[in-house]
């Protein structure tokens, strides 16, 4: 009855809510430690050391799980509502699942090298992780107003709408301002590149948590539908 009644709503729910728990962890791990500043440290920053940098990559590697899930769920529930209509061209829905997987995979590659061991790989894997999501959270709106009202209803259309812009507002000033600032786990005022660091920050979080809770908006869609894997033996 609960499954019929719920749907996969749980899904963006527990991505969301252990997406968040992923970054308070280790920021307050990190803390504790002393292992970064009190004020605005990057989130890679948090997870730079151990024993963070173990728990972030473990939470991390769920969340990436939860995340593909959710991205595949909600294609798959895109297809199916486009059936007869084709409000929604097909290639736009799958490229909305690519961006999607994608940036569950920058997301994997952020958590498993460090900006203190292999800044390379490390800053890849965040570009991975951020461009890729942002330009699926904006076809996810463009699908949003396409299927308005027989999906969504205006306010998760807008909602969805306000998530991409602050993302996207959000993404150049900390890419702009992280080229400015060196990399270091501990930060002075004093320092020139200070500010840079602190505007970089700021909107990496917001940035961030933009992107995670523009999940929360698939509850109410995700109610509606079950995915169910069926066996098909080949004689």
């Amino acid at each position: 009855m609960f499954g019929r009644t719920q749907g996969l709503s749980l899904l963006p729910i527990f991505l969301v809510s252990w997406s968040s728990a992923t970054f308070i962890v280790s920021y307050l791990i990190a803390i504790y430690r002393n292992d970064v500043d009190v004020i605005f440290p990057y989130i890679s920053d948090t997870s730079a050391t151990p024993p963070e940098s173990c728990i972030f990559g473990l939470m991390t590697f769920i969340t990436a799980c939860a995340g593909t899930a959710t991205v595949y769920a909600r294609f798959k529930y895109v297809e199916k509502m486009n059936e007869g209509t084709n409000v929604v061209a097909p290639c736009v829905n799958k490229a909305a699942l690519v961006l999607g997987l994608i940036s569950c995979l920058g997301m994997v590659v952020v958590a498993t090298f460090q900006e203190t061991a292999v800044i390379v790989a490390h800053d890849v894997g965040a570009l991975l992780f951020f461009v890729p999501g942002i330009l699926y959270i904006i076809l996810q709106v463009v699908i949003s107003f396409k299927t308005y009202p027989t999906s969504s209803s205006i306010v998760i259309c807008r909602a969805r709408l306000g998530f991409a812009i602050i993302s996207t507002l959000a993404f150049f000033p900390t890419l702009i301002c992280a080229f400015l600032a060196k990399v270091s786990l501990h930060r002075h005022k004093d320092d020139q590149d200070y500010p840079f660091h602190i505007a970089s920050a700021v909107c990496e979080w917001i940035m961030s948590f933009s992107f995670i809770f523009f999940f929360y908006t698939y509850i109410d869609e995700f109610k509606l539908f079950n995915l169910r894997v069926r066996i098909e033996l080949q004689e």
